[in-house]
């Protein structure tokens, strides 16, 4: 997105007709200029996108919050940005969610808000980079105005805190000044922004702007919504991705009271994963939830099977131990290949291997996939809780054929997204359910079809060889990771489909001369996608649970290993990215923990302390944990968490992200796994996929955020890659002083 050029004096007093004397600042490009306003800004008759900003007459401040928010602190962390270089008084301020933005450019879409995604820890480094502007230029049409009518420079006035002051201590309001801040316009070029030292509200704690809506019951999420004459479906789905309806008898389903209709859904051909239906099935759709669940209940379905129905998760893992053990056997991609690592193996002095098996995982979304929809004749509006809008529209737009702008997407708070809401199989259900029906429909999934039909994250195995030198320095690394691609039958070419399962950067990659990281492709018919931390998640618990290991080979100190390894404070370049990994940085935040957690005590205390460290993106991360093990009951006793993100935005918030990913992936770790067998999914509800639950995750998750003022990073997922294994070196040891004896991490993994 641009923020350069400034909005035309026509679009800006167009966007301003019917705002009653308000003042309205959208970002700085001309895209955005003759966009509507949302029914927030505006009332009921408008509903298009293109502004962030109102300031009405009694100086309320509403400011629209452009990514969705799925518990990441989005609608929070991004107004606040504005709100900043606003100088608005932040209790004065409601944040208005903001739907997708589009407009229609010869029948192309032009996004309007340029970044609208969300947990892929892209948010904040996205905004940062313009929505600054928004409220600078908002700022500087309020200085103009004030100067105006004070009869002063605009540079001899201060901001703050919804007034405008001048030298002689005179004061004027915000909303005294927007209707005349309207009539000016705006600068061609981009205003100055505030120094760091002026902040208000960047680097402050700050709470949830919902916080008040979700503990008194308020809060909408997107399956709270309704259209009074839509009708609710609901879905049984094929137990085989790739199977097929092979007969139906809905006669009693049609005698059940307010059953309206039954009616099959088939994937469409051609169309990738996520994007069309997930497997065969047949909607139920009735005036109410009751009447279409009893008719769900009553629907006798024969299903017939595909290719998948051979597939069993237990055999899959087989065929990846077989496939690494085969040293003939070459990968589909070497994913990186620095220095001469079997040369190096030569001149080893000795070797450590070990390797680690990870299962499939569900998303299990609190709220579950749903959508409400209603297609007229020349327009569609949707209320969906989708991660990703503009690819929600995707969709929408190929089942409609309309045109961008006849395409409405309201995104409310979502309940839970982790990357199974990047995919929009319920949006294209919904959408071809209302066509069908000739009236809206509200689609709701029930809990089983959300565990049975699912993009999973794939299983994965991983083969890990080392050798060192006489010095005790790892002079090879060799990591060899077989799993089906999250990609796979996306349109995603070959060649790339293994990014979604290896990152070529990540550690040890530039810290080992002799460094090689290969992937082998597992075929499933099983859907897979993104999950929360890929492809970081099941790489770190490998690469960190191994580090332990050599540390054990070498009778050492597993922190000391660690340091070892990042060596002297330097900038690794990351291949392909243009940036570096700061080993400083690094270092800082596992010693930051390492204190925390008292890692002194390492070999005197009778519990286990695991540590681990990562990097994504420009940010670092390190976990400590103290676990204790009494006849094989385990207990987390203590769980630190340290990161360095740059510059933080809300501290409260980036904390909570912290300590909720840090429990979901003990959670992950303690408990989930999926399994199929014959091709289908055996885990039906949260008794068979439990979560971790009180007594088994810590009493606190202690979190040290790193003080910074380099651009902020991501931190949606952050925190996930560390904790298992942290975790798991922590049981590790704990075992250890139990038993007299150190076995490999995947034996003591079998006791969780």
């Amino acid at each position: 997105m641009s923020g350069t050029n400034g909005l035309s004096r026509r679009g800006f007093l167009k966007v301003l007709a019917g705002t009653a004397g308000a003042l309205v600042v959208g970002i700085p490009f001309a895209a955005a200029a003759d966009a509507p306003l949302p029914p927030a800004f505006l009332g009921d008759t408008l509903y298009g996108l293109g502004v962030y900003v109102r300031i009405d007459a009694d100086g309320n401040v509403l400011i629209g919050a452009r990514d969705p928010d799925s518990g990441t602190g989005s609608a929070t962390t991004l107004p606040r940005i504005i709100a900043d270089e606003l100088d608005a008084d932040w209790p004065r301020v409601t944040v208005v969610p903001l739907g997708l933005g589009v407009e229609n450019g010869n029948d192309e879409p032009n996004w309007i808000y340029g970044h609208q995604l969300d947990g892929l820890g892209t948010s904040t480094p996205a905004a940062w980079s313009d929505l600054r502007q928004v409220g600078a230029l908002a700022r500087w049409l309020l200085l103009q105005a004030a100067a105006r009518q004070l009869g002063v420079p605009a540079e001899q006035l201060q901001t703050k805190a919804g007034m405008v002051i001048a030298a002689d201590g005179r004061r004027l309001g915000y909303g005294s000044l927007a209707e005349a801040a309207a009539k000016i316009s705006p600068p061609a070029n981009p205003v100055p922004l505030k120094t760091p030292d002026r902040y208000t509200l960047i680097g402050k704690p700050a709470g949830d702007v919902d916080a008040h809506a979700f503990v008194t019951g308020q809060a909408r999420f997107a399956i709270d919504h309704r259209f009074g004459d839509a009708l609710v479906a609901v879905l049984v789905h094929c137990p085989w991705p790739d199977g097929t309806l092979d007969g139906i008898d809905a006669t009693e389903t049609k005698a059940v009271k307010g059953v309206v209709q039954v009616l099959p859904l088939i994937p469409e051909p051609g169309q990738p994963l996520g994007s069309t239906v997930i497997a065969p099935a047949v909607a139920v759709l009735a005036e109410d939830t009751w009447s279409a669940l009893q008719g769900r209940a009553k629907l006798k379905l024969q299903w017939k099977p595909g290719a998948s129905n051979t597939e069993n998760s237990a055999a899959l893992e087989l065929q990846a131990i077989d496939l690494l053990n085969d040293k003939n056997h070459a990968p589909t991609t070497r994913v990186r290949n620095d220095g001469d690592v079997d040369a190096a193996n030569k001149k080893a002095a000795f070797r450590v291997e070990a390797t680690y098996l990870q299962p499939w995982l569900a998303h299990t979304t609190a709220e579950p996939m749903n959508c409400l929809a209603r297609i007229d004749k020349d327009h569609a509006l949707l209320i969906a809780p989708t991660q990703a809008p503009q690819q929600a529209w995707a969709v929408v737009q190929r089942l409609t054929g309309f045109k961008p702008d006849q395409i409405e997407i309201r995104v409310p708070r979502i309940g839970g997204g982790y990357g199974r809401r990047l995919d929009h199989d319920y949006v294209a259900e919904t959408v071809m359910l209302a066509k069908a029906a000739g009236k809206p429909v509200r689609l709701l999934w029930t809990r089983d079809e959300d565990f049975t039909h699912d993009f999973y994250r794939s299983a994965s195995v991983h083969k890990l060889t080392a050798t060192l030198d006489h010095k005790r320095q790892v002079i090879s690394w060799n990591q060899r990771m077989a799993s089906a691609s999250a990609r796979a039958r996306r349109g995603v070419p070959e060649p790339r489909l293994w990014t979604s399962e290896l990152d070529a950067n990540q550690l040890p990659a530039g810290l080992i001369p002799n460094y090689r990281s290969d992937w082998y492709a597992l075929q499933s018919s099983i859907p897979g996608g993104h999950a929360r931390g890929m492809p970081h998640l099941n790489n770190a618990f490998a690469v960190e649970s191994f580090i332990d290991e050599i540390a054990h080979s070498l009778k050492e100190n597993p922190l000391d290993t660690r340091l070892r390894l990042l060596g002297q404070p330097r900038q690794i370049p990351l291949h392909g990215l243009g940036t570096t990994m700061d080993t400083a940085r690094l270092t800082n935040v596992l010693n930051l923990v390492a204190e925390r957690i008292e890692w002194k005590n390492w070999l005197r205390t009778v519990n286990g302390l695991g540590i681990a460290c990562w990097h994504i993106n420009g940010a670092y991360v390190a976990h400590a944990i103290e676990a204790s093990l009494q006849r094989d009951k385990l207990t987390i006793e203590r769980v630190v968490c340290a990161v360095d993100v740059g510059r933080a935005i809300n501290p409260t918030g980036l904390e909570g992200q912290i300590a909720g990913a840090t429990l979901d992936a003990l959670s992950t770790a303690l408990n989930l796994a999926i399994t199929f067998k014959n091709g289908q999914i055996q885990q039906r509800s949260y008794k068979d996929y439990p979560l971790a639950n009180m007594a088994q995750l810590p009493n606190s998750v202690e979190v040290i955020v790193v003080p910074g003022d380099r651009d902020p990073t991501g931190a949606s997922f952050l925190a996930m890659p560390s904790a298992a294994p942290a975790l798991a070196n922590a049981v590790f040891r704990v075992s250890a002083v139990r038993v007299r004896r150190l076995p490999l991490m995947r034996e003591l993994l079998r006791m969780l």
